[in-house]
């Protein structure tokens, strides 16, 4: 059965993907977004370009904080589903600005969740992230784990996103599902994100920067096994629930470079350079559980992603 599903940040990486995907599906696919000067958004009108030419797509310009879209949006159509992927991104960059992840990844969360209570909308999804783990002495990060020691900014900002999501629950009884991503990649990536950074500058014959000595390891997740996940968690029946979507296997910096290397056909010049503050050593998803409940089975390894995305940046720039 079709529905109408609302989708914040609809225009970026992953959320154009999923309005993509939703709209092949058959839904009615509303996407907010404020097009922010976070990176160029000359990259986000080209993101919609496809989803634009399709009739049940409705584009809306705007915050996320802006209650009044929000109130236009959700007084116009009766929503069935939200997936909040809106959000100010970037570990390094929260630490430079602090104030505006609270504004907007927690106030606007809030704001959202206000609107979607009020209007009875079935199920809310909340893009949370890999980085509230913190400095997590187990691994694999199970969901069960204590997540109490964030080390940046914007994984404190998921983390009370995911703590108003839990409350909004209690309170109200909304079908709330967190979910939290580790490192998504693949075509449309964010250009400052270390895959396409790095394919760019190896391409280019360019110095790519490696902070720390390329020993710290990492969960990268192809977009479509996250669009899956996603899709299932609006499926399946739940209370409260955080889910992992990972590929649930990790990599060095050091060996990610070589992939990509290899992929491209030249050789890399690295600058070493001194680890930086909120970076973490590892994250490493534990997915039993997701996969229990979502029937979630990540299927492109790193090897045919990489591919992949040097493909698709060789055909696009």
């Amino acid at each position: 059965m079709a529905d109408t599903i609302l989708v914040t940040g609809g225009a970026g990486f992953i959320g154009s993907h999923l309005c993509e995907r939703l709209l092949t599906l058959g839904h009615k696919v509303l996407n907010l977004d404020n097009f922010n000067d976070y990176y160029d958004s000359k990259i986000k009108e080209q993101n919609i370009k496809k989803a634009l030419q399709h009739e049940n797509y409705r584009l809306y310009r705007g915050d996320i904080r802006d209650n009044a879209i929000l109130l236009d949006i959700f007084s116009s159509y009766e929503i069935q589903h939200v997936i909040h992927l809106a959000a100010m991104a970037g570990i390094r960059n929260s630490l430079k600005d602090p104030l505006e992840y609270i504004d907007v990844d927690i106030k606007g969360t809030v704001n959202l969740l206000e609107n979607a209570r009020k209007c009875n909308v079935s199920k809310f999804v909340f893009a949370s992230s890999s980085s509230v783990y913190g400095i997590n002495s187990k691994v694999p990060f199970s969901e069960s784990d204590q997540v109490e020691l964030q080390i940046s900014p914007y994984a404190t900002a998921k983390r009370a996103g995911e703590l108003y999501c839990k409350t909004y629950h209690h309170l109200y009884g909304m079908s709330i599902a967190c979910l939290r991503f580790f490192t998504v990649y693949g075509s449309r990536q964010r250009p400052e994100m270390a895959i396409h950074s790095f394919t760019g500058l190896i391409d280019k014959g360019k110095e790519i920067p490696v902070f720390g000595d390329g020993s710290s390891r990492r969960d990268y997740t192809y977009i479509d096994d996250i669009i899956d996940g996603i899709l299932a968690s609006m499926t399946v029946e739940y209370g409260f629930e955080i889910f992992n979507l990972g590929n649930s296997e990790t990599i060095t910096l050091r060996e990610l470079i070589s992939l990509i290397e290899k992929m491209i056909g030249k050789e890399a010049e690295i600058k070493f350079l001194p680890e930086q503050k909120g970076d973490v050593p590892i994250t490493y998803a534990d997915v039993s559980y997701s996969n229990s409940k979502l029937k979630y089975n990540p299927k492109v390894k790193i090897e045919e992603g990489i591919k992949r995305f040097v493909k698709w940046y060789k055909d696009h720039y």
